[in-house]
Order: structure tokens, then C-alpha cells, then sequence
């Protein structure tokens, strides 16, 4: 039970999620994060942070931009100028999260390791699309938080299960395709396991 874990195996186990992706479980089902997919940002004693990578507002990057009255410096052809923007969590969901390739440059950004940084200054949005743009994104308004300890109670109650993060996941694969993607990874299909299944 996670109530018996010592404080090092809870250590462990915090340090272990960041730069994982949790995926969504049958428990969740009719709830904001059905067949989810989040990327864990940070997690330590005090909590976790992610954002949901599966889930598209409906709005692309560059409309986000124009009602912003962010306009974008001299923009590429790149493709993924156009891409959607996504819905990170439910919490504070005015608030722009890029997730991004890393770049020494911009303000406000946080460096998550693997080769991916965290910005959530204004620099960043005008960038995409452009020369200077990141070479990979994602945009996201809102996210997910847990406080201390939610977030291990909620994989103990099988909410979620864990696989080490990728870029081709993150970045390459059309948002719909997340998440059997991700069930996959697992060796089978997350959504036909039983809510009440036990852990090994």
C-alpha cells in the first residue's frame, strides 16, 4: 500500500515521473481526463505539474496568436506553424504553456532535461513559426496539477499508468494518435483493463 512506502521508495518514485508520460485508465472515464495523455513537467515533494498532449482546443497556433495581438515575426512554411494547440489541464486555463525543444533565449523558461525546456513568456509565441521558432513544440493553455502525495494516491488507485516520455510521442505523432500510441507502449490496450485491477 503507498501509505507503507518509506520516505526513500516515495523519493524514488517522485524523482522517477518527471519526463514520463502518464496515461489515462478506465477509473477515468467521463471525467476532464478520459483517454488523456499527460507529460509530467515536474514532480517533487510538493507535487506534480504536466500538461495533457492529446487534447486540441479546436483553435491552431497561429488563430491563438492573432487573438493574442501577438503577431509573428517573418513566418517559415513550417507546417507546425498551423499546428493546434492543445488542452494542458484544467487549472488556470488563460495561462500559455510552451513545451519545447531547448533554447537558451527565451524568458521564463524552465529546463526539464532530455532536452526540453518549459516557457511561458509571451518571447516564445511570437518566435513560432519562424527562423527563430524552436525546432520542436507544443502549445498548451492550462494544466494539470497535483498536490503533495495526490498524484501517488491516484496511480495507487490505478487512475494511471507510466511510460518513459518521447519526443516522437510528444512532438511527431497526430495528437488522435496519442494515445493508442501510448496504450500500445504499455503491450496492451489501457482502456480494456478492468478499473478495479490490482497492481503487481
Amino acid at each position: 500500500m503507498l501509505d507503507q512506502l518509506s520516505h526513500i521508495e516515495r523519493s524514488s518514485l517522485m524523482e522517477s515521473l518527471q519526463n514520463h508520460f502518464l496515461i489515462a485508465m478506465p477509473s477515468l472515464h467521463d471525467t476532464f481526463f478520459e483517454r488523456s495523455v499527460i507529460y509530467i513537467c515536474e514532480h517533487d515533494a510538493k507535487g506534480a505539474m504536466g500538461l495533457v498532449i492529446n487534447k486540441p482546443l479546436g483553435i491552431e497556433v497561429n488563430s491563438l496568436l492573432e487573438q493574442m495581438d501577438l503577431p509573428a515575426e517573418q513566418v517559415s512554411t513550417d507546417l507546425a506553424f498551423n499546428a493546434n494547440v492543445m488542452m494542458g489541464g484544467p487549472v488556470s486555463q488563460d495561462r500559455g504553456f510552451v513545451l519545447h525543444t531547448s533554447q537558451p533565449y527565451w524568458a521564463n523558461s524552465t529546463d526539464l532535461g532530455c532536452g526540453l525546456m518549459l516557457t511561458t513568456s509571451r518571447d516564445v509565441l511570437t518566435a513560432i513559426g519562424s527562423n527563430r521558432s524552436p525546432e520542436k513544440f507544443l502549445v498548451a493553455l492550462g494544466y494539470a496539477g497535483w498536490s503533495k502525495d495526490q498524484l501517488e494516491q491516484e496511480l495507487a488507485d490505478n487512475s494511471w499508468l507510466t511510460i518513459p516520455a518521447t519526443n516522437a510521442l510528444l512532438f511527431d505523432i497526430k495528437h488522435e494518435d496519442r494515445w493508442p500510441q501510448a496504450s500500445r507502449a504499455l503491450g496492451f490496450d489501457a482502456w480494456q483493463v478492468s478499473a478495479q485491477a490490482g497492481h503487481a
